[in-house]
């Protein structure tokens, strides 16, 4: 797959047409702090397409961007920033998981990304758990393979593997040198072509 053209549409906190918009979508997610936005930007070949910003927890709704305007990259809200307080963690929570259970979008892949270092977390779980039960196909990028070296790597996505089950796509990716770009790339492109 080969990204032409990415543009912001819109961000969106409930029901909305571009939800029910025919185009597919492919949903990124992930704890606050993994990366999420740059794993986009590397993607779509634009280095401020989606603002990562440096206090993380910043995205608070669903947000939209039009890509080759025929697929839509749609970036969900960071989760569990501890800054952000129970309350306001618990109304992502809550907005992440209408939006995969209520039926509303066209999901045809999540790519959840999660730190290679940290591996998976309570809430990757809970995802897995959600996509799995609701049938949404994903990947888990794991992103920040340049902070560790062959072993710990190899360590890290073997841990991830055991979790999961072998035959998950686990794609080791690094938002700062585009290692893992094209495989990515080539799991969305299999994905909306379905």
């Amino acid at each position: 797959m080969e990204i032409t053209t990415a543009q912001f549409i819109r961000g969106v906190i409930g029901s909305h047409n571009l939800l029910v918009d025919e185009k597919p979508q492919v949903s990124f997610i992930g704890r606050s702090n993994v990366g999420k936005s740059s794993v986009i930007n590397m993607l779509v070949g634009q280095k401020s397409l989606v603002r990562s910003s440096s206090s993380p927890g910043k995205t608070q709704e669903i947000n939209f961007f039009s890509v080759n305007e025929n697929v839509y990259f749609v970036d969900l809200p960071g989760y569990g920033y501890a800054k952000m307080g129970v309350k306001y963690r618990e109304k992502l929570r809550k907005l992440i998981l209408w939006y995969f259970i209520s039926g509303e979008a066209p999901v045809s892949l999540a790519v959840l990304i999660v730190d290679a270092k940290a591996g998976l977390r309570k809430f990757d779980r809970e995802m897995i758990a959600v996509l799995s039960e609701y049938e949404h196909p994903f990947m888990i990028v794991a992103n920040k393979i340049d902070k560790l070296n062959q072993k710990e790597l190899h360590h890290s996505l073997t841990e991830i593997m055991s979790e999961i089950g072998e035959n998950a796509v686990v794609i080791p990716f690094s938002a700062r040198t585009g290692r893992g770009k094209d495989k990515v790339l080539h799991e969305i492109d299999r994905a909306i072509k379905k």
